[in-house]
């Protein structure tokens, strides 16, 4: 079995404590850390390299989202944004600093499980509800006409189908059965995409291929 690796990051140390419990109790999730701050949670990562880094955002001297764009910076693990407020701001500079997901603190516990699995098997987590907002701050509501970028040019016609169906939000399976092909075909095609156009996942794919025009916000 495939544990993940999980370090707690929260200034709080019952809500570690929670998140801790709740995790523990599964078979495939090991927490490896925890950190009650944004340095702490640099050094945490450097020492236990975790999977997946659950983040707070508000805490004493370094706070949460630059702690992620350092880890980021340095590909010390993956890390999901936990705070307790729907606030554009935080979700926006999560994402530019290199967060894989987005969640709030309320969420039932199964979904901050499954949460923890896909990003740790390297996929992004973005809440339907708020796709539409990250796509319109991030890429200025749509893209003007500009030139094709040497990385799109890389891409085969069949990648570039793929990378269509990732920015509509569809699951691998449902990519395979469009293009009537095997899941594991996908699964390469993903793969190769992410490394062509430099993202680090499926929710930074999701962003570069409407930046890019390959498919526009209103599809």
């Amino acid at each position: 079995m495939n544990v993940l690796r999980i370090l707690l990051v929260d200034d709080h140390a019952m809500v570690r404590s929670g998140f801790k419990l709740m995790l523990s109790v599964e078979d495939d999730l090991e927490v490896v850390g925890e950190a009650a701050d944004g340095m702490s949670a640099i050094i945490a990562a450097r020492e236990h390299r975790p999977d997946v880094i659950l983040m707070d955002v508000q805490m004493p001297g370094m706070d949460g989202i630059e702690a992620t764009r350092r880890i980021a910076l340095e590909d010390l693990g993956r890390v999901v944004i936990l705070t307790t407020f729907d606030r554009d701001d935080y979700l926006f500079d999560a994402l530019e600093a290199g967060a894989s997901g987005f969640m709030l603190k309320n969420a039932e516990p199964e979904q901050l499980v499954e949460a923890v699995r896909a990003v740790g098997h390297g996929h992004g987590l973005l809440a339907p509800e708020v796709t539409r907002r990250v796509i319109e701050r991030m890429t200025g509501g749509g893209s003007s006409e500009r030139p094709e970028p040497a990385e799109v040019a890389s891409l085969t016609e069949r990648e570039r189908e793929v990378l269509v169906g990732l920015a509509k939000g569809m699951s691998n399976a449902e990519i395979a059965k469009e293009l009537f092909l095997g899941e594991a075909t996908i699964k390469t095609h993903v793969s190769n995409c992410l490394a062509k156009i430099g993202v680090r996942d499926r929710v930074h794919a999701v962003i570069y291929a409407y930046e890019q025009g390959l498919i526009s916000a209103s599809r």
